[in-house]
Order: C-alpha cells, then structure tokens, then sequence
C-alpha cells in the first residue's frame, strides 16, 4: 500500500527513488569495470574510481532527501503512521526527548513575552528567555529606586510562565498588595528582591529563584548593567525612561526617531551569547516593539551574535498597534525597525496575524488609538523575510492577545519544517514534537 501511495504524482519521492537509482548504477558500473579490467591504465582505473564515487555521492543525496520527504508525508498526515506512547518508549526514553529538544531562544520582554512562553515549554526543556531589563514603571520601577536592584517585573512573568508550580503558588507569586507602603507591589517582585539580597548579583537570584520553582529551561537578565532607555523624537526632544517614553510620543505628537541605552557599552551576560550561537531558533517578540523587544539588541554584541547565529530567525508580530510606540505600523514596518537595530540577517521569518476581531472590540479600540496590524504581504517580501500567516486573535475579557497555545503550534510546526526536518541528528526530535502538536491540536 505504501509504495502504491509513493507512486503517486506530487508527493516529490518518485525523484529521488529515480536518483538514487542512477547513483546505484553509476557505482555498480565503476566497481566492476575497476576490478574486471585487468590490464586498463591507471587513468581509466581513476577515472571508474571517480565515476563510483560520484555514484555513491547521488545515493546519498538521494537517501537524504527521499527520508526528509517521507517525514513531511507523515507529519502532513499524508501517510498514516500511528505513533503511540509505547512505540516512542520503544524507540527512546520520551522525558530524555524533551530535554534533548529544540534549542529555543526568545528575546523580548513585557507580557507577549511570557504568554508565549506558556504555551513553548509544552514541547521542549530548551527554551532561554533573555529579558530586557529597562523597566522603570511600576512596581519594578520603585524598588528599582528603593533597593539599587534591576527591575524584577518581567523577569518574574517569564520565570512563572516557565514554572512547574501549583495555581496557588502562582496566584501569591503574582499577587498584589493594595493597601499600605506596599500597595501596588507584586508579592513575586519582592520574593526576587529577597532573592537578590541573600545573592552574589541578579543574575544568581534569578537562578536561585527559578531553581525553587522548577522552571523549564533559563530566564537570563540581558544585562546585570542599570540600563536605562533613551528616545529621540521626531521633534528632538530627548525622552528618558521606558515607562514614560510612549505617554510622551502621544503627548509630543512626534514619533521615535532613534533609541539608545545608557551605558552604550553595556555588557552582556555571557550565558546569553552562549545560547544564541548555539540556537535551533531566535524568535523575537511579541511584545512592545521599543520598549521591550529593541533594548536587548542595544546591549553590546547580542545583535552581532544573532546575525552570526545559524539558527532560524523568526520575528512573532504584534496583533494590534501599540498608541505612542507603533500607530499606524503594518508588519512591514516592524520588521524595518527591527532591522534597523539588528541587522538585516536577524529576520527570516514572520508569524503575523491574518485574523479579525468583533466590530464592537476593535471601535473601542480604535478610540484608544490602536488598531489591527496591516498585514502588507509586497513590502514584507521587498524585506526578504517569508510570511507565515495564520489566526492568532484571542479575546479575553474584552481584550486582543495572542492565543499562547495555539502560538507555540505555529511557532514549533515553522522550527520543525525549516529546520529540523533538514537536521538527520534532529529527527527524533522532530518526530516527537510533530505528536505532541497533533495530540494538541485533537484536544
């Protein structure tokens, strides 16, 4: 039945069946003309040599992309191969996978950063988070203030989205005091806070605190340097610090020009360069396109070791426009000003938004000023950068984000299909994920 289907047009296996066939030809008529022609020169014998070689070559070739296709079959559920439980513990040890699994760094920061992270650690231990550290609103901001320590708030976001921990210890970690000298203060904040009294730096209280909660993989300060953000407008007013930076734009009427850091040299930790050249995939965002994503480039090398990298670059955009960062913005437009920090090598893919949202959402919307973003296929394909377009829009409580389930799915299935499947060390790996996206998507 198996081969009966291979023969079918457009399957894109009958080539290489034919190739290696030739390869097989090539060698087996080399071989016996070396070892039958006794009295032939050395040019001949050379020359056979060289034609079985070239024959063993297209055989493997061949092999290579006869298994690459027959795998895309199976995946596409073009071929019907039932793997269950048992026949992964047969071939290998399913815990021993997921450790071993897609190397998944992501670079950002804010709330699109965590919710992502969510729903990624469903299908690999390897996952580095590198978070910005610019945040001085908030909470972050006042103990930032208070206790000379970098901001904890989108740190502790990513640690728990990573976490393995009960509901409860999630809901204290995430809860906020709302009365007294602590209104407004994160209880998580402030375990980190603690955590980086009884620490050597920030970077080990992070450790320390993602070690008592049993995350999945590494959440990595970008810098242990007080960052602090910069903007020049339009109009050339200089804006200083994160939190006021949008209010400003709006307030100003003038867009942002250029970003900077202070200090301009600040340093990066190493565990994050590390992980970046070592990467299966580089996703950026979603999330606050100045504000938390762009800072991390800032910092001295990260984006030099991104271009370097030979990981899969993949930029998630935003759902909707962002008042006094990204008004008006189509996709385009956040990956130029992307490049524009990170060079034109950092972005390959593009996971955008093609869904809608109910009339009744996206007026209240607009009068806050925001908007879905244009998806402008032309200028993004100007770019270089290949569109992977799907429905993202997740309503809840009235509000549009990104589904983080749903997101992971589409962010693995562009992992597995342009880079895995071209990986032969990788494809038990990508036999594994490719089931636990399906077993998903059935739930």
């Amino acid at each position: 039945m198996i081969m009966e289907f291979l023969m079918n047009p457009g399957i894109k296996i009958k080539r290489w069946i034919f190739l290696g066939f030739i390869g097989m030809v090539l060698s087996v008529v080399g071989f016996i003309e070396i070892f039958s022609q006794v009295g032939e020169s050395i040019a001949f014998k050379v020359l056979y040599l060289f034609l079985s070689l070239i024959g063993l070559l297209i055989m493997y070739i061949a092999l290579s992309e006869f298994i690459k296709s027959f795998i895309a079959l199976i995946n596409n559920e073009k071929i019907k191969i039932t793997i269950t439980d048992k026949n992964i513990e047969d071939l290998v040890d399913e815990k021993r996978v997921h450790v071993g699994g897609p190397k998944i760094v992501v670079i950002g920061g804010g709330t699109g950063l965590s919710t992502m992270l969510r729903g990624l650690k469903l299908y690999t231990n390897n996952i580095t988070a590198i978070v910005t550290v610019g945040d001085d609103g908030g909470g972050s901001g006042k103990l930032r203030a208070d206790l000379g320590m970098l901001p904890p708030g989108d740190i502790r976001n990513c640690i728990l989205a990573l976490a393995d921990t009960e509901p409860i210890m999630e809901d204290l970690l995430q809860y906020r005091f709302t009365e007294g000298t602590l209104k407004g203060q994160s209880f998580g904040n402030l375990f980190l806070a603690a955590m980086d009294g009884i620490s050597d730096n920030f970077e080990a209280a992070v450790q320390k605190m993602s070690s008592v909660l049993a995350v999945t993989g590494k959440v990595l300060p970008v810098t242990l340097d007080d960052m602090k953000l910069i903007a020049e407008l339009e109009n050339g007013n200089i804006v200083e610090g994160e939190s006021i930076i949008p209010d400003e734009v709006i307030k100003q009427k003038s867009k942002i020009k250029n970003l900077k850091i202070e200090p301009e040299k600040a340093k990066p930790l190493l565990d994050a360069l590390m992980a970046i050249s070592e990467a299966d995939a580089i996703v950026m965002g979603p999330g606050s396109l100045y504000t938390s994503i762009i800072p991390n480039l800032l910092v001295e090398d990260i984006a030099e070791c991104i271009n370097k990298s030979d990981a899969i670059k993949i930029y998630i955009s935003n759902v909707m426009t962002q008042p006094g960062e990204t008004d008006d913005f189509t996709v385009s437009d956040h990956i130029k000003t992307l490049m524009k920090y990170s060079g034109k090598n950092s972005v390959e893919y593009v996971i955008a938004n093609n869904g809608t949202i109910p009339k009744d959402i996206e007026e209240r919307y607009l009068s806050e000023g925001s908007k879905l973003v244009e998806l402008d296929y032309d200028n993004i394909k100007d770019l270089g950068v290949k569109v992977v377009e799907t429905d993202l829009v997740k309503i809840t409580k009235g509000y549009v984000k990104h589904d983080s389930e749903y997101l992971a799915q589409v962010l693995m299935t562009t992992v597995l299909d342009k880079k895995l499947l071209y990986d032969k060390k990788k494809i038990m790996e990508y036999m594994y994920v490719s089931k636990k996206i399906k077993n998903n998507k059935e739930k």
